[in-house]
């Protein structure tokens, strides 16, 4: 039976990285390379049903045992791809053992230190085993060591014969890094009464509230010219959009000065030349309130620009990404509460909080899925110094089982 570590170490060789600019479904097709290799091991395990559909998409049941078949339906689900953020080719892990506090330089960039001063986490784990990338790539603990803590569970919960659970559903997907996780998932085909993402962090972590998302393009037009001869002419829309995002709130309302449930607009692209440009951004808050004084700002910064520059003019385009889950899930308290009283079973202090971030589990939500976040013992995402430890990846192995133990 593998480890939890020995699956994890195997899937972040793997290089899942997806693709925002991609229109294909996966956005990447080495994503299809890990869900080949999931739906062998799952194959291994006994699970016969164990299919990647064409989307890209991992499906598994394992039955409900003797005497547990009127026990709802739970799916565990994590999502394959990793983030264009930062370069998932080469992933080389490297397991520190028995940390002690100290900050740990990176052997293939000295440049690249894990310190406590930066991830205070670090402070929590002194005697565990840390897993670092090796400082030029980062390492994918999100979301493989979902996968790994699932795929482990899975393989205990059919070795232990004692072990009385329901109909238990596994869905892994692709393109999560990218918003489109759950584009093209069946939940008719899934069939579950409730799910749960292996996807948070800090070990007892129940995230059952998200941001409400909705994204922005705003599209500057302005007036070509030839630049010998532009003046009183030309306007150029670069230079209107470079005002727009210096008029972007610098001290408030952005990620980097933002915490907790504070909100922000943020921009995330630019294209375009001195005749039209499309600035992208994303508005965040944990209120539909919140979120509509975001629109409103945009729309007043934007005629603010414009004001600047007569003759240019601007179109702002408002586009829904997700919900805050919680409203939903609040009507099915009993799905949390599951996660809650496994926690307690295996010695943890379970934590209720709030996430800065989106999964598949809040668009599952607002597809009619109740779909809450657990911890899977990831910890600085998307970039160099993302980190795991082996002791978070095997609590939430045990986790996992205790959720789909029969009541």
């Amino acid at each position: 039976m593998a480890t939890v570590v020995e699956r994890f170490l195997q899937y972040v060789e793997i290089d899942t990285q997806s693709d925002a600019a991609s229109n294909s479904v996966p956005s990447t097709a080495k994503q299809k390379d890990l869900g080949k290799l999931l739906v062998g091991q799952l194959l291994q395990m006994g699970i016969a049903d164990a299919e990647l559909d064409d989307m890209g998409y991992v499906y598994a049941t394992i039955p409900a045992t003797g005497g547990a078949e009127a026990e709802p339906t739970i799916c565990f689900c994590a999502h394959m791809d990793t983030s264009p953020d930062c370069s998932g080719t080469g992933v080389k892990p490297i397991i520190h053992t028995n940390y002690q506090g100290q900050n740990i330089a990176l052997p293939d960039d000295d440049s690249v230190v894990l310190s406590p001063n930066q991830h205070p986490g670090l402070l929590k784990q002194i005697g565990n085993d840390i897993i670092t990338a090796s400082g030029t790539t980062l390492l994918g603990a999100d979301n493989k060591c979902g996968l790994a803590a699932i795929m482990t569970a899975a393989e205990q919960i059919l070795a232990d014969p004692n072990h009385k659970h329901g109909k238990i559903r596994i869905l892994f997907t692709p393109d999560e890094e990218i918003g489109r996780g759950a584009d093209h998932v069946d939940l008719q085909k899934l069939g579950a009464d409730f799910a749960y993402t292996i996807d948070g962090e800090e070990v007892g972590h129940i995230e059952d509230e998200t941001w409400n998302a909705d994204g922005a393009v705003l599209k500057i037009e302005g007036v070509s010219a030839h630049p010998g001869f532009a003046k009183g002419q030309m306007v150029n829309a670069l230079k209107v959009a470079a005002t727009f995002i210096d008029l972007l709130p610098k001290t408030d309302c952005s990620p980097e000065t933002t915490e907790g449930r504070e909100g922000f607009v943020h921009p995330v692209g630019i294209s375009g030349g001195q005749e039209a440009v499309e600035v992208q951004l994303i508005l965040r808050d944990f209120t539909l309130e919140g979120l509509e004084q975001k629109r409103f700002l945009l729309d007043r910064l934007a005629h603010q620009a414009i004001k600047q520059y007569p003759e240019s003019k601007f179109k702002l385009t408002i586009s829904e990404q997700y919900r805050n889950m919680k409203a939903v899930l609040d009507m099915h308290p009993e799905v949390s509460q599951r996660a809650h009283e496994a926690m307690h079973r295996v010695g943890l202090v379970p934590e209720r909080r709030s996430i800065r971030g989106g999964t598949d589990g809040a668009r599952f939500t607002a597809m009619g899925l109740p779909c809450p976040n657990l911890f899977a013992g990831e910890h600085a995402f998307h970039g160099k110094t993302e980190w795991t430890s082996r002791q978070d990846m095997e609590a939430a192995v045990a986790v996992i089982v205790e959720v789909a133990r029969a009541r």
